[in-house]
């Protein structure tokens, strides 16, 4: 009766559903987690998500040990390495918390059915949402594709369970299997930008009780004031804890019910932090449903819309040197700390495929390798919502103005000067918008458009009318093609 337990995105032991199978089997259970990149190509894990992983796998050791277990490192493929796992240790069942990107699903399913064939016990459950993508559909029995129904379905039904408690400890085999060591998978960068990351965070489960805790006092209170504030302490910073299975978002479900219904916020369900975690689910729900959207558009007149190619403002982009600062502000924090603010993601997702016509599968990529809370449902929901093509997608026509964003989300400038500090002694009113100052006001700030900070990339205004006219130009191909069919 020896369980192999399959870590996967699902690192703690606190309401662990697979742990949870294991421990009930009453016999030794062997934890084990399988490096195999190449399996989930082409969305293998990004650099920010492999430092955050190498952190937390460090943690879940520390965390089993502490059980009287190990967690046992190998390298893919991951249906050899499972079938070498359980000869050694005498396994007669592996157990796994469901995972929902589609070659992941693919994967599993082949591994899940191999393993049967070969007379294992094999079962998956699931470790990681509130509802799973199949079990909701609307009253055509097809997938939503507007949120607003789509939580309103769940809400009304939604009832987690309780969170399953840790075990106390975990029987171990006879004898523990060969593991590799942490550092030979090769997950740590080598290079500047992970001190900035490290400094940022406390990846494992441990960080993300603590997190929870800060935030479902005063700061879940104010949330909805407050969460478009990147220059405040205004969000949760859950999503890598989350992403990674660090926390459950049945326990941040649960532990916002307990501390708040009864006195403090009696209508915590229809919160607006409550409705984030509704928007992860139906990141997953878009995702499953419609596998092809990480790289094509939802709707297929997307397909046809005239991007441009312009590797220079890429870069300039990605760097965080747009002339704009706070888009500048944005892209810096993501490449110093892997993470940006709500609010930020969604300017600078808008500067780039609205001002600079650049494709929105460009800014993806990149988020997918930069950001430590990089999610492939919630990344490819993101950057479509920006762009206009995918479901409950902000309508072409809004285009975020940077300037004005700047000065009504970071009114005292703290955001900018703390990311941007060669333009820090500029005074407000210039801040977001530099190239405005006169010759006295740059010199008194010791700036020199062009050398110390960039001017900007595009004309906003000409930009949008460039964007206005490029939707124009796809409805009228759209019309075109409809007329024809009819």
């Amino acid at each position: 009766m020896c369980t192999i337990v399959w870590f996967r995105s699902d690192l703690r032991i606190t309401d662990n559903p697979a742990l949870n199978l294991g421990f009930k089997r009453r016999g030794p259970v062997v934890p084990v987690f399988i490096w195999a990149p190449d399996e989930e190509s082409p969305w293998q894990p990004g650099g920010a998500s492999r430092w955050w992983l190498h952190q937390s796998l460090q943690s879940l050791q520390g965390s089993l040990r502490r059980l009287g277990s190990q967690l046992i490192l190998r390298q893919g493929p991951s249906l050899e390495s499972l079938r070498s796992l359980a000869h050694d240790v005498g396994a007669d069942a592996v157990v796994w918390n469901r995972r929902y990107e589609p070659e992941v699903m693919d994967r599993d399913s082949k591994i899940k059915e191999s393993l049967r064939t070969e007379g294992l016990h094999a079962e998956s459950t699931n470790g990681a949402l509130l509802n799973e993508p199949w079990t909701i559909q609307n009253q055509q029995g097809k997938p939503f594709q507007v949120f607003t129904p789509f939580w309103r379905h769940c809400i009304a039904r939604l009832n987690p369970p309780l969170p399953l408690v840790a075990p106390e400890s975990l029987a171990a085999p006879k004898s523990w299997p060969n593991s590799i060591p942490l550092e030979s998978l090769n997950l740590k960068p080598h290079i500047p930008w992970d001190v900035g990351i490290h400094n940022a965070w406390s990846p494992g489960e441990a960080g993300a009780e603590k997190l929870l805790d800060r935030f479902s006092g005063t700061p879940f209170d104010v949330y909805k004031e407050q969460r478009d504030r990147p220059d405040l302490l205004g969000t949760s910073r859950l999503s890598p804890h989350l992403h990674f299975g660090e926390i459950s978002p049945g326990q941040i479900w649960h532990a916002l019910r307990n501390r708040l219904e009864p006195s403090r916020n009696p209508e915590w369900k229809s919160s607006q932090y409550i409705t984030e975690l509704g928007w992860r689910e139906f990141s997953h729900h878009l995702l499953y449903h419609f596998r092809h959207t990480p790289t094509e558009p939802l709707r297929d007149a997307w397909k046809q819309f005239p991007w441009r190619s312009d590797p220079g403002q890429l870069r300039a982009w990605q760097r965080g040197l747009t002339g704009y600062p706070i888009v500048d502000a944005g892209m810096r924090e993501l490449w110093s700390t892997g993470w940006m603010h709500n609010r930020v993601r969604m300017i600078v997702a808008s500067f780039l495929v609205k001002d600079l016509v650049l494709p929105w599968q460009d800014g993806a990529r990149w988020f997918w390798d930069t950001l430590v809370d990089a999610d492939l449902a919630q990344n490819t929901m993101g950057w479509q919502w920006s762009a206009g093509c995918g479901a409950d997608a902000a309508p072409y026509f809004r285009i975020f103005n940077p300037v004005s964003q700047g000065e009504r989300f970071d009114p005292e400038g703290r955001y900018v000067r703390r990311w941007i500090p060669e333009i820090a002694k500029l005074p407000n009113a210039l801040l977001h918008q530099p190239w405005s100052a006169s010759l006295a006001d740059l010199r008194s700030a010791n700036i020199t458009l062009g050398k110390t900070y960039p001017r900007p990339i595009v004309d906003h205004a000409k930009a949008r009318n460039d964007a206005l006219a490029a939707y124009a130009s796809l409805k009228k191909t759209q019309k075109t093609e409809e007329d024809g069919a009819n």
